[in-house]
Parts: C-alpha cells; sequence; structure tokens
C-alpha cells in the first residue's frame, strides 16, 4: 500500500463507483467514439487493482485525448478462460495482461503483437534478464509489469523458541534439511504440533530452484527437458527422507494444498515454514501473525543460488489489433510514466521498471515493504531468469504433483515415478 492514496483518494472512489460489478469497467468495445482510436484494455485482479487502473487510465486518456480505453477485469481463473475464448475466436483485446505460462501458448498462435518493433514503447529502464522473459523466437511478445521471486515464509516467533539459528543468504539446501531436522525435534515446535516445513516433493517450483543451484534448468532453450529422470529422482529421494523422519509435512497434509495460503502446512499452523513466492506470502500474516518472515532460497552446495526475479506479469497486445502504435503508447504509459507509477504503485507487483521503483518505493506500507526489502538484498547476485515455459508446462506442474502424491503415499518408488513423469513429460513437449 501506498501513503499517498490520499493523492489519488478522488480518482479511486470515482472508479469504484464505475467499477462497481467485478465483471468489467469501462465502455463498450471496438470501434471510435468521436473520431478516438478505442482500444480494449482486459486484466485479472481486486477492485484495488481495478481502481487505481482505472485512476491511471483517466490519467492516460487527459494525455492522449485522441485514444479512449475501454477495460474489463475478473478473477484469475475467469480472466484466463475468457481470454482464451476470445484468442480463439480471433477476438483478443487490443492490450491484455498476461501470466508467465500464456506468452509461449499465445505467441506461437499468432495471437500477440512484436512489441519490440514499436518504438514507442521504451524498454531501457528494465533489466535485460527480465525483459528477456517475454521473448519468443526473438520478437518480444510481451513485457514484464513487475517482479516477485521465491522465498521461505517462516514463523520467526516459533522457529526462534526452537533454539535454531534464523535462515540467511548463501545457505544451502544442506542448511535447510538441518533446520527442518531440528525445528522438529525442537520441545517448542512438537507442543505446537508442527513439523519444520512444508515437504517441497510436490512443487515443480521449488525443484526448479534446487536444480538451478546445480547449474541445471527446468528447460532448455529450445523447450526439452533440461534434467534427467536421475535428477528428479535423487530430489524425490531427498525429499521422502525428510518425510520419513518427520522433518516437513506428512502426504496427507501436503495433499490438501489447492494453492491458497491457507491450505498450505503452515497456514493450517502445522508447519513452522512454507515455500511460496513473496508478495502472496502476506497472506500467511493473518494467520501465523506479524512474526511472518521472509528467507532467501537455499542455494546449492558451491553457493550457486537458484532462486530469480520472476515476472509477476506482463502487458502484451493483440496481433490483431487496428491500432498497434497506440496499443504500445498505451503499454508505454502503464510501465514508464512517473505519474501513473505513483497512481498504480505495487498493486501488480515490484515495478519493473527501474526508476519508477526507485520512486515508489519509499511509499510502501506494510508487507510491501517487507517484500521490497527482501528483493532489495539479492540486486546485482542473481542469475537471468528462464525464459518463459513451454505451453505444455501448465499440465506438467499439475502431473508434477500428482506423482509425488503417489511416492508420498508410498504407492510408487521416487525412481518409477520420476521415469513416469520425464516419459509424461516428453510425450506432452513432443520431443
Amino acid at each position: 500500500m501506498l501513503r499517498n492514496r490520499t493523492r489519488v483518494s478522488c480518482a479511486l472512489a470515482l472508479t469504484f463507483t464505475l467499477c462497481a460489478a467485478l465483471t468489467g469497467c469501462g465502455g463498450g468495445e471496438g470501434g471510435g467514439s468521436g473520431g478516438k482510436v478505442t482500444l480494449r484494455f482486459t486484466w485479472w485482479g481486486n477492485p484495488d487493482r481495478a481502481a487505481r487502473t482505472e485512476a491511471a487510465i483517466k490519467l492516460f486518456e487527459k494525455k492522449n485525448p485522441a485514444i479512449r480505453i475501454s477495460t474489463s477485469f475478473a478473477g484469475f481463473d475467469a480472466y484466463k478462460q475468457k481470454l482464451a475464448t476470445q484468442a480463439a475466436g480471433g477476438d483478443a483485446p487490443d492490450v491484455m495482461q498476461l501470466d508467465y505460462r500464456m506468452i509461449n501458448q499465445y505467441a506461437d498462435g499468432g495471437v500477440l503483437l512484436d512489441l519490440g518493433r514499436h518504438k514507442e514503447l521504451r524498454t531501457s529502464e528494465m533489466d535485460k534478464g527480465l525483459l528477456a522473459t517475454g521473448v519468443v523466437n526473438d520478437r518480444q511478445y510481451a513485457i514484464p509489469v513487475a517482479r516477485g521471486s521465491e522465498t521461505l515464509v517462516y514463523d520467526s516467533v516459533l522457529w526462534r523458541k526452537a533454539g535454531v539459528p534464523e535462515p540467511k543468504l548463501g545457505w544451502t539446501w544442506d542448511d535447510w534439511a538441518d533446520a527442518m531436522r531440528k525445528l522438529s525435534r525442537s520441545k517448542a515446535v512438537k507442543d505446537a504440533g508442527r513439523v519444520g516445513g512444508t515437504d517441497p516433493g510436490q512443487s515443480e517450483d521449488v525443484f526448479e530452484i534446487w536444480l538451478r543451484g546445480q547449474g541445471k534448468v527446468l528447460y532448455t532453450d529450445d523447450y526439452r527437458l533440461g534434467f534427467t529422470a536421475d535428477d528428479l529422482a535423487r530430489y524425490w529421494e531427498w525429499c521422502s527422507r525428510l518425510r520419513e523422519e518427520g522433518a516437513v509435512s506428512s502426504a496427507e497434509q501436503t495433499t490438501q494444498m489447492d494453492g491458497s495460503v491457507e491450505n498450505t502446512p503452515l497456514g493450517r499452523l502445522k508447519a513452522v515454514s512454507d515455500f511460496n513466492w513473496d508478495a502472496p506470502a502476506s497472506g500467511f500474516q493473518a494467520i501465523v501473525g506479524e512474526g511472518v518472515r521472509l528467507a532467501p532460497m537455499p542455494a546449492g552446495e558451491d553457493g550457486t543460488p537458484g532462486q530469480y526475479y520472476k515476472p509477476s506479469m506482463f502487458f502484451g497486445a493483440s496481433a490483431k489489433t487496428g491500432h498497434p502504435k497506440e496499443a504500445a503508447r498505451f503499454i508505454d504509459f502503464l510501465l514508464n510514466d512517473p505519474e501513473a507509477g505513483a497512481i498504480l504503485g505495487n498493486t501488480r507487483g515490484i515495478p519493473a521498471n527501474d526508476s519508477i521503483r526507485k520512486a515508489v518505493t519509499p511509499e510502501l506500507e506494510g508487507f510491501d515493504v517487507v517484500v521490497s526489502t527482501y528483493q532489495k538484498q539479492f540486486e546485482g547476485k542473481l542469475k537471468d531468469p528462464p525464459p518463459a515455459p513451454p505451453k505444455g508446462d501448465a499440465s506438467l506442474q499439475t502431473t508434477f504433483s500428482r506423482d509425488y502424491d503417489q511416492v508420498s503415499f508410498e504407492r510408487m518408488s521416487p525412481r518409477e515415478a520420476a521415469e513416469n513423469y520425464v516419459t509424461e513429460a516428453k510425450a506432452e513437449l513432443r520431443q
């Protein structure tokens, strides 16, 4: 949240009135009005994001009186389904918010405009590695809006009561495993009915960071698997040993996870820690209390960091838009205009634009300060993020968790499950 909310409070109040329904904001779709160019802009989010976005749009329309923005937004699942329908029907909006896993799907499908060809959109103040995550086949189809990073979120009060040294930058996976064992054996944690942490075996995201710490990747540049069944079996064997020792959550606890904070072992107060992304970790505060802290992800044994800055979302434009220059100009405004940055603040994450991020940071409050401080310690220390994953990755995430469920319930050995996963993954990726 920003301290300067009062500066845009009138605009926000007005836009809340305009956006009374979550299903849509703004006027009709298509065409111009009174000779103006009309751009359709869609995104997912909550009412606060919608109100701030509408306030920024009003400023854009004031500065660009020949352009009108027609908007709509929804929750992520509904948005994803609607955008897929629009894209399949050749009616994608002029400008759209995109998830990391949408880019390859829509770029390969000819849905997205090559934004790199439009000088109206400036990218000089963005990290080159972060910017490259929106590139497919050497074309800039999407521009990162903000960034996040994975973290170990933990209950620092209980961690300290257990007498275990708190995690710090540079700790390794062996250090993490030792901490989970010590926490689980401590009287304070036992009395609270908890274990050290969530079993990471079910998470493709954590596995990727574990791989990167060893100099390997989840996917190669040509979208093939960057690891072998041996790598995955070794990871799942390691996770299984920790689970069997009682250092991490049981199969019964882990399989209740559904993507929400509330249904993680930490969210159910059954563990002291959990791996999550930094911004969503704010949801633990209401459950765990003010003792919630964010720790760096463990590094490889030689100190190689596996974590990276990941774009929280992107902006893209339709390849079929009748107004590509105006679409590029609008995206440029949302990402690079200082006044727009002041209005939008941290509503989509820590801004990807360096100067906007520096301007917004002093105005942050609450958990946004925690996230900003957490990310700041990694400046210049992390390797470039991987390219956007192949379009089959969304289903492979589900397969990854499903196969590890078979391991955690001892229905399959880690080796059997790993070989099964690699076989399915290769088929999904059409290798």
